[in-house]
C-alpha cells in the first residue's frame, strides 16, 4: 500500500516549537536594523569578555597544533579536570570515566534524553523552566509532565508538588538551580527535602542543571548530587558558557551514573562526536585556574540586580520577587492583562513582550515558553546605563496603558 508524502520534513520538527529566547532576540534585531536604539534583555547570555588567560591558553593549544579530533566524550585532560572541579567544588564524586564533554549544556541534557527516554517514558519538569526542556524530552519521544510554582513560592516547587506528579513512567525529574528564567536558587535543605522524597522512587532519576553555579549570590551552591538518597541517580549538567563568560565555545559537560554517561557517548559518536579541541584546552585551563574573574562578574551581577529590582519595584501592577542567582529577573505581568494603549491590547505576556519591544524598544521573552504564562523574563546581563534606561522606557510604556 502507498503513501502520500505531504511534506518533505519529519512531524518531530513540525511539532517542535521555535525557542522564545531566540526568536526575541531575532526579532530584536529586525527592529534595531529600521533604525530603533533597541536594548536587548532577551538572551542569556553574559555581556563580558571572556577572561584574558583563558583566551591565551585557546592560543597556546592553536600554536602547539591542538587541532586534531578528540576523543568523544572529551579529552582525558578535560575530563579530569571535571572530575577534580566536582569534587573539589561541589562535593560531588565522578570520575573521569564518568564525565561526558558535549557542545554546549543544552546537547549534554538533549544527550540524556535521547539516551534515557522511551516513547510515553513521563519526565517531570519543575516549573518556570529552561524553553528547551519540554522540546527536549518531546524529541526523544518522553512525555513532559510540568509542576509549578509561583511568584510567592519564589518559583521553587516544593517535595510534596514533586511526589504528586511521579508515577511508575516517570524516567528523571529535570531542573535548574540557580534558574532559567526564574533566578530562583534552592537551598541545601530543600534540595534535601526532594532528595528524601525521591528516596521512595528508586526507578526516578534526577537532571540536574547547574550551569549557573557560578552566578549565585546566597553563598553557598548547593547540588543534589550530594545527598547519599539520590547520589547515585543523579546527573549533574554544567558548562562554561554562564560563569566563564564562554557562550560562543560551545562548551558543556555532564557527571552521570557510568551506565548513562557510557550511552551518551555512544549517541554522541553517531551525531556530533567530540567537541572542539581548541574550546576544550581552553576549558581545562578555566577548570584549572584561579576563579576570580567569575566573581568579578558575580558582583557586576549582584549590583545590577539591585538596580533592576528598585527600578521595577515603582512600576505600579509588576509583582517582583528577589532572585538569588543567574541574572534575570522573572515579574508577574498579569495585571496588565485587558489593558490597551489603544494600538495594543494586552492580553498574554508574550503580547506585553512585543508591545515592549515595539513601543519602548527593550527586547524582553514572554513567560509562556517557561511555563509561566503571567510573567515575563528580563535579562540583565547589560550595562548598568543599559538598565537605567531600559527601566525607564519600560515604566513610561506599561503607564501608557489603561
Amino acid at each position: 500500500m502507498s503513501t502520500t508524502i505531504t511534506s518533505p520534513l519529519s512531524n518531530r520538527v513540525l511539532n517542535m516549537t521555535e525557542s522564545a529566547t531566540l526568536k526575541m532576540a531575532q526579532l530584536g534585531r529586525e527592529v534595531k536594523a529600521q533604525g530603533h536604539d533597541v536594548i536587548s534583555l532577551s538572551l542569556g547570555e553574559p555581556d563580558f569578555d571572556t577572561p584574558e588567560h583563558i583566551k591565551d591558553a585557546a592560543k597556546a593549544a592553536l600554536d602547539a597544533g591542538k587541532t586534531k579530533y578528540t576523543p568523544v566524550p572529551g579529552t582525558a585532560e578535560l575530563r579530569e579536570a571535571i572530575s577534580a572541579k566536582f569534587k573539589r567544588e561541589n562535593g560531588l564524586e565522578y570520575s573521569p570515566a564518568q564525565i561526558v564533554v558535549s557542545t554546549g549544556a543544552k546537547q549534554s541534557i538533549a544527550n540524556v534524553a535521547q539516551a534515557m527516554l522511551n516513547p510515553g517514558d513521563e519526565v517531570v519538569i519543575l516549573a518556570p523552566f529552561w524553553v528547551s526542556y519540554s522540546d527536549i524530552v518531546q524529541v526523544a519521544e518522553g512525555v513532559p509532565v510540568t509542576v509549578g510554582a509561583g511568584i510567592e513560592d519564589d518559583y521553587k516547587v516544593s517535595a510534596a508538588a514533586i511526589e504528586a506528579a511521579i508515577t511508575d513512567r516517570t524516567k528523571f525529574v529535570l531542573f535548574s538551580s540557580p534558574c532559567n528564567p526564574t533566578g530562583s536558587v534552592y537551598t541545601h535543605d530543600e534540595l534535601g527535602a526532594i532528595a528524601k522524597m525521591l528516596a521512595k522512587y528508586p526507578h526516578v532519576y534526577i537532571v540536574a542543571d547547574e550551569i549557573y553555579e557560578h552566578i549565585n549570590f546566597t553563598g553557598k551552591h548547593a547540588s543534589i548530587g550530594t545527598f547519599p538518597e539520590v547520589k547515585d541517580r543523579t546527573i549533574t549538567v554544567n558548562g562554561f558558557s554562564k560563569g566563564f563568560a564562554m557562550t560562543g565555545w560551545r562548551l558543556g559537560y555532564i557527571g552521570a551514573p557510568l551506565e548513562i554517561a557510557n550511552a551518551c557517548s555512544k549517541l554522541q559518536g553517531q551525531s556530533t562526536s567530540g567537541a572542539n579541541s581548541i574550546a576544550q584546552a581552553a576549558g581545562t585551563h578555566a577548570l584549572n585556574s584561579s576563579l576570580e574573574p567569575s566573581l568579578k562578574m558575580k558582583e557586576a551581577f549582584a549590583a545590577r540586580r539591585e538596580l533592576i529590582i528598585n527600578g521595577l519595584e515603582q512600576i505600579k501592577g509588576m509583582r517582583v520577587n528577589r532572585p538569588e542567582g543567574a541574572f534575570y529577573i522573572f515579574p508577574d505581568v498579569a495585571a496588565f492583562f485587558g489593558k490597551s494603549n489603544g494600538e495594543y491590547t494586552i492580553n498574554t505576556s508574550d503580547d506585553l513582550s512585543e508591545y515592549l519591544l515595539m513601543h519602548a524598544h527593550v527586547a524582553t521573552v514572554g513567560g509562556s515558553s517557561f511555563g509561566a504564562p503571567t510573567c515575563i523574563r528580563i535579562s540583565y546581563a547589560a550595562s548598568e546605563a543599559a538598565l537605567t534606561e531600559a527601566v525607564a522606557r519600560i515604566k513610561e510604556a506599561l503607564e501608557a496603558l489603561s
